[in-house]
């Protein structure tokens, strides 16, 4: 399997996150942005997950990416429904954060050493709750979720000359 696999980009991480969300049965929508921007109009299909990309941090063989995962639905106006709502939103971070901990279909792949993992994430998460949120009077849950990804640093595939740079 090609070294493009085994070290994942921005791209390769977010599009996995999100596909994640598209692939989960109780998902209506996926997006990804600021959380500024997340627009929930009348067309937007509940419940929604939504990615906000903090930073990255970069370590001497890792490269660790933030996000913040919204996972929200909408609730009655008297908020008849606001307790199934908790728990249907909090049952969805937990299914999300179980791919990326022992989730098999996500993060391993076979090579001639046998499955290795590809995605990491830590073993604690605080996942916050929140009621009336944004224009529309969502409930859910967020949590930050750090991945983990290896990060070789080899300079051998900077797109640049192999001539020295130093003058």
């Amino acid at each position: 399997m090609a070294e493009s696999t085994r070290f994942k980009t921005y791209n390769n991480v977010i599009d996995t996150l999100a596909q994640l969300g598209t692939n989960h049965y109780q998902i209506k929508t996926v997006s990804k942005g600021d959380i500024w921007e997340l627009d929930l109009n009348k067309n937007t299909m509940f419940p929604v997950m939504h990615i906000n990309f903090i930073n990255v941090e970069a370590s001497k063989s890792q490269m660790i990416y933030n996000f913040q995962v919204f996972v929200m639905d909408l609730v009655e106006e008297d908020e008849s429904n606001e307790q199934d709502v908790l728990s249907d939103t909090l049952q969805i971070c937990t299914d999300i954060i179980a791919t990326f901990k022992s989730g098999e279909s996500l993060y391993l792949y076979n090579t001639t050493h046998g499955e290795e993992a590809r995605y990491f994430v830590d073993d604690d998460f605080t996942l916050d709750p929140f009621t009336e949120r944004f224009d529309n009077s969502v409930t859910g849950f967020v949590f930050n979720l750090p991945i983990i990804i290896e990060q070789p640093y080899d300079s051998c595939f900077i797109p640049q000359p192999t001539t020295s740079i130093i003058k």
